[in-house]
């Protein structure tokens, strides 16, 4: 029996082009979450996870804080 696997298709950045990027994301988002406004502790997230074939491009990176990164990867709504 033949299992058909989906091949991830480069989308991963190496790690100094990625640093950059998420360098631009912060930059783009204003040092602010965009879900609570909050200036500290934070991260950039991918919209589509990695696992789901998602890309490392602007499209699919938005900057959040820790909190709100943490609330978005366990599927929980997001309150203020």
């Amino acid at each position: 029996m033949r299992v058909n696997r989906r091949k991830r298709s480069g989308r991963r950045l190496r790690p100094e082009a990625y640093k950059q990027l998420r360098q631009q994301i912060l930059e783009r988002d204003g040092w602010r979450c965009q879900h609570c406004g909050r200036r500290e502790q934070l991260e950039v997230h991918h919209i589509r996870f990695r696992a789901q074939l998602g890309a490392d491009n602007e499209a699919n990176l938005i900057t959040l804080c820790t909190g709100c990164h943490r609330k978005a990867h366990v599927g929980l709504d997001f309150e203020r």
